[in-house]
């Protein structure tokens, strides 16, 4: 009686125990991800680090940014598997990297890309306070050619 017991109560507790310590886990993620993305200007949760990205696409988005010369926290998804499908859920994105502006998702290596062609992403950067150093290198251009 006593195994017959313990195997039909213990599949139930194991899964509830499990799925209650996997909420909470969920929840602390989510919590440090939303202190990490309210707290700096821009984020990028990347593959890898800006100085040695990963994959192609988080190395496109480093490009992005050292172009427009934009001060950012990066976060290596790959040293965090909490980490990885946490930015994916508390996001609900499917794929790395992602980026932030001002607490806002942005979108990922295609957006920047798009966002980046078409200058709206130094309007983007305007508004939290950064002047991006493509806008700052075309202004210099700009007095030269006056003189």
């Amino acid at each position: 009686m006593n195994t017959l017991l313990r195997r039909s109560f213990l599949p139930v507790f194991n899964n509830t125990f499990r799925g209650s310590c996997r909420s909470f886990a969920d929840a602390a993620i989510n919590e440090k991800i939303d202190k990490i993305v309210k707290n700096n200007k821009v984020v990028v949760f990347m593959k890898g680090v800006p100085d040695a990205p990963r994959c192609g696409f988080s190395n496109a988005v480093v490009q992005i940014m050292r172009m427009h010369a934009v001060p950012y926290v990066s976060h290596d998804v790959l040293s965090d598997e909490n980490l990885r499908q946490g930015i994916k859920d508390y996001s609900n994105w499917p794929t790395i990297p992602q980026v932030f502006i001002n607490g806002e998702f942005v979108g990922g290596c295609d957006i920047m890309l798009q966002m980046h062609q078409s200058g709206e992403l130094v309007e983007e950067l305007k508004k939290v306070g950064i002047k991006s150093a493509l806008l700052t290198a075309e202004e210099t251009k700009k007095e030269m050619e006056k003189k």
